[in-house]
């Protein structure tokens, strides 16, 4: 039995896994998007070849892609001692440095890269990041604000959060006195001045800053925000061309952005750089989860949506409510034309009643409701029609307390609009032209006190004046038959609609 033993232990192959390994491990698995386990095998790749530069800088650039910068920074300048010249490794220092903000070392190693390899792989983003520290580098070391005025902006933006606009302003007009580089004064005061209605000297000081400081991302950002608010399409156009070739390295510039895009309704740019903080481990504010819910919601990504709107509930309770996705139908996708921000502001501004009327009634199925009736100039309620009112009000979800005859002629109206709704919903471009002719019809029949007695059977005969017009093969019969009701009655109705239709001279 011993000499079996001892044959079988001269036939047993020694398995010692070194660095090389795991490496090689890390690699085919970083192939297969199995990024956790790259991440483990590198580490022990480094764990078991601490002096092979090589895999001490894939497991940085690994670290440094989830946000753990000083841990990338670590690994990576022992990567660089053990081999100098290897220019890989140079380019990865000047990002991780950028990311730090330590913008002088960054534009050194960026520089270095340039120099030893000006036709390589990372020439353009060594030169960007050179372009950046120049941008972002405002201050000598001597000439870097003292802690005080930090003290003082943070007062400023306390006073700003709790309204005090007003106090706001002159502590930090104060502070732009003293220090009149400090960039970030000016964009809070800008802030400021246009929350008080003082547009004009908000925009004349970020055109400042722009002047003085050439891309200034929260001055760009704010700028942006501006001309949203004032309307003005051309300008904002123009500056969200640049806005969406801005790659900054910087968290609170990538933040900055991110918030910005949503708010001006760019979901998609939105939630590339807000989730792409979130994959870098940052622990955001409420602002931060709220931008990111509504970002990944209006781009498809429901899960990081509710997930994004559950942090930030147990951040501030008092959200409970706002979430995008509240009274939107289940049968509503990102895609459904109730989600088409653009179309929804294109039905609102309209310039014929019926098609406002259109807007504010599909504005309650959207998720946009909250922030169109938000905007302090996309409805001007004073300058509504009494049908556009009440049209609004249903989308608000306001509870009707019908009195008069014409209060019940309304509802009745509305009761119609919602049987077509149900039918048609989720909306496509087809179905927007039927209702196109229905809030036509409504339009003129509310105006001559039409009392829209059977909404069963005007849905159906909206529907089948829609249908029949368009489509051969469609009958009376079955449509009566899906509404509920007899054909004669169908042909009742069609004929009383018929009359609100509009007339066109020959």
């Amino acid at each position: 039995m011993d000499k079996l033993s001892k044959n079988h232990d001269k036939n047993v192959i020694s398995f010692n896994p070194d660095g090389e390994f795991y490496y090689n491990k890390a690699l085919q698995a970083m192939k297969r998007d199995r990024f956790e386990d790259a991440q483990r095998y590198l580490k022990r790749a480094t764990e078991l070849s601490p002096d092979n530069p090589r895999i001490l800088m894939e497991y940085g650039v690994l670290v440094m892609e989830e946000g753990r910068f000083e841990e990338a920074h670590e690994l990576l300048m022992t990567a660089n001692s053990l081999d100098p010249s290897e220019v890989e490794i140079i380019f990865y220092l000047a990002e991780v440095h950028a990311h730090l903000g330590m913008l002088r070392d960054a534009k050194m190693y960026a520089e270095k890269y340039v120099l030893l390899s000006p036709d390589g792989p990372f020439a353009d983003d060594s030169m960007e990041i050179i372009d950046f520290a120049e941008q972002e580098e405002s201050f000598n070391d001597d000439e870097m604000p003292d802690g005080e005025v930090y003290f003082l902006q943070e007062k400023a933006r306390r006073l700003m959060e709790s309204g005090d606009f007003k106090a706001a302003v002159e502590l930090l007009e104060s502070i732009i006195v003293d220090y009149p580089e400090f960039w970030a004064a000016y964009n809070n005061l800008a802030l400021a001045y246009f929350y008080i209605g003082q547009n004009g000297r908000a925009s004349e000081l970020l055109h400042d800053v722009l002047d003085r400081n050439k891309g200034n991302i929260h001055a760009l950002c704010n700028l942006a925000v501006f001309y949203y608010y004032e309307k003005k399409e051309e300008e904002l156009e123009s500056l969200l061309a640049l806005l969406v070739k801005i790659k900054p390295y910087q968290i609170e510039n990538r933040y900055k952005l991110g918030a910005t895009f949503a708010l001006i309704g760019r979901h998609k740019e939105a939630y590339n750089w807000l989730r792409s903080l979130q994959k870098r481990g940052f622990d955001g504010d409420t602002g931060y989860y709220f931008w990111l819910s509504h970002s990944a919601y209006f781009s498809g990504h429901e899960k990081v949506a509710r997930d994004a709107y559950e942090t930030l509930i147990e951040l501030d309770p008092t959200k409970v409510g706002y979430e995008p996705w509240k009274d939107v139908q289940d049968s509503i996708k990102s895609d459904s034309l109730e989600q088409d921000r653009e179309f929804l502001l294109s039905k609102i501004t309209n310039t014929y009643r019926s098609e406002r009327m259109f807007g504010f009634y599909l504005l309650g199925k959207s998720g946009h409701k909250q922030e169109i009736i938000s905007h302090p100039s996309y409805i001007e309620i004073e300058k509504l029609s009494t049908y556009e009112r009440l049209f609004l009000a249903s989308g608000l979800d306001y509870e009707f307390m019908p009195e008069t005859n014409f209060d019940k002629s309304f509802m009745r109206a509305l009761e119609t609009t919602d049987l077509l709704y149900n039918k048609y919903c989720p909306l496509d471009k087809q179905a927007t032209h039927l209702f196109q002719m229905w809030f036509t019809m409504c339009e003129t029949a509310l105006s001559r006190d039409y009392p829209f007695r059977n909404p069963a059977a005007l849905a159906a005969a909206a529907d089948y004046m829609f249908q029949s017009s368009r489509y051969p093969g469609v009958t009376k019969t079955a449509i009566a038959k899906e509404f509920g009701i007899g054909v004669p009655t169908l042909t009742k109705y069609v004929g009383e609609l018929i009359e609100y239709l509009p007339q066109f001279d020959a």
